[in-house]
């Protein structure tokens, strides 16, 4: 597997693991701490509104994550484009950076994204010099359209926000995928390691997984699992899975074998 193959670039930022994780839900700091750094992750999410960015003497989930791992900053929580907006420029004004998921929700029960808002919100933050992933529904020819409005990765859902659901159109991550020219993130929905697998199996760039970590009954060896699923799923992505055939086919040749003898291992 060349350099190429290993690592992923997210417009000018460049990661060796193509598994990102989130911050929320865990019991303490301390286990998100050891859970992200079971994972391997080099990019870590967090919600801005659970961080103290105006007291900085007192005790933040920031301190907690792994020097290792950059921060990418989310407007989770957001409605409408401004809000957006407002929360990308106090991450930009806090000194972490203009790297940032967009995420616009239009249903509060569904927790579905706003595709209209979410666009808009794409355009003007890319803009004014953001570096954008994109939170979005897994629909390829949205997807194209964010391309277009200066996004750097395009994030559709596996499914609902917190289910553990998986993903539920896997045909779509292939649609996205090509289509697109910048990373196609599978983020929402991934339940287990299998399902993180199957992500990247179908040519995800990489996954992002907060819940399916956080609330296992050991996050820091789900986290391990997840690690590996991902990487499994790449490898067996880049080799290319056998052609699925409509009947048994014996795995032995028959050809010089004594009549009777034929092995079907």
């Amino acid at each position: 597997m060349t350099e190429a193959d290993h690592s992923i670039h997210v417009g000018a930022y460049q990661f060796q693991s193509r598994l990102f994780v989130g911050t929320g839900k865990y019991r303490t700091f301390e286990e998100m701490r050891d859970a992200i750094t079971a994972s391997g992750s080099e990019l870590v999410t967090v919600a801005l509104r659970r961080v103290n960015v105006d007291n900085p003497h007192e005790p933040s989930l920031l301190d907690f994550v792994p020097q290792t791992a950059r921060i990418l900053p989310n407007t989770a929580g957001c409605y409408t484009v401004d809000d957006a907006m407002q929360v990308a420029y106090l991450a930009r004004a806090a000194g972490i950076g203009t790297l940032i998921k967009l995420e616009i929700i239009g249903d509060q029960a569904l927790l579905w994204p706003d595709p209209i808002a979410t666009l808009q919100a794409t355009e003007r933050l890319a803009r004014e010099g953001f570096t954008v992933m994109v939170y979005t529904t897994p629909d390829p020819v949205l997807a194209v359209r964010l391309e277009e409005a200066g996004a750097a990765a395009i994030m559709p859902l596996g499914s609902p926000i917190g289910s553990g659901q998986g993903v539920l159109d896997v045909s779509s991550v292939n649609l996205i995928r090509e289509r697109v020219h910048v990373p196609v993130v599978v983020d929402a929905g991934i339940g287990s390691p299998a399902d993180a697998a199957l992500a990247m199996e179908q040519g995800a760039d990489a996954v992002l997984i907060n819940t399916a970590i956080a609330q296992a009954g050991n996050p820091v060896q789900m986290a391990a699992a997840m690690r590996l699923a991902v990487e499994a799923g790449r490898l067996g992505f880049l080799a290319g899975r056998m052609a699925r055939r409509p009947r048994a086919e014996a795995s032995s040749p028959s050809e010089g074998m004594v009549a009777g003898r034929v092995g079907s291992s």
